[in-house]
């Protein structure tokens, strides 16, 4: 049950991004139209664009990847044996989950405070463009914390995926 409830929210994920992407394309394809077919350049695809990008990379990133998609600097524990792969592994987990919890108070504080300001064109709160920062350094943080257990349990994370 919990795995098929993990599957629905993953692919629900994956859909958003994906309408994501199609807005950037539409918003593209809208602005060549209106600025070379009809001569009226508008700048409210650049700022639709900018914010679906925006969104799409940060969502992304928290909730779509998967963890053996992410890229991660194994030079060190590459080549070391598994315990110290573990070790090495756990303080970068911590270090990462110290330091974007340290984060945490100041991120909120700026978002909530861009209540006052409005995009250009769409005339949208920039609070509300910048909180999908909030749910990215979040899912940083669980998703380090979920290494941290790992490593000290003494389980290997998973192989990154071959390109």
């Amino acid at each position: 049950m919990l795995q098929v409830a993990r599957t629905l929210l993953h692919r629900f994920a994956e859909a958003v991004a994906a309408a994501l992407l199609a807005i950037i394309f539409v918003a593209f394809l809208a602005q060549i139209a209106l600025r070379y077919v009809f001569n009226l350049p508008v700048g409210w695809t650049t700022e639709v664009s900018l914010m679906a990008w925006l969104w799409l990379v940060l969502w992304g990133a928290s909730l779509v990847l998967k963890e053996d998609e992410e890229i991660r600097l194994d030079l060190l524990t590459e080549h070391a044996g598994p315990r110290v792969g573990r070790v090495v592994s756990a303080l970068g987990s911590l270090a990462v989950i110290v330091l974007f919890a340290m984060s945490l108070p100041a991120t909120w504080s700026y978002v909530s405070f861009m209540k006052v300001e409005k995009s250009s064109y769409l005339n949208l709160r920039m609070d509300f463009v910048y909180s999908i920062y909030m749910l990215f350094a979040v899912a940083v943080i669980v998703r380090s914390a979920m290494v941290l257990v790992r490593s000290v349990r003494g389980r290997a994370l998973p192989a990154p995926r071959e390109p």
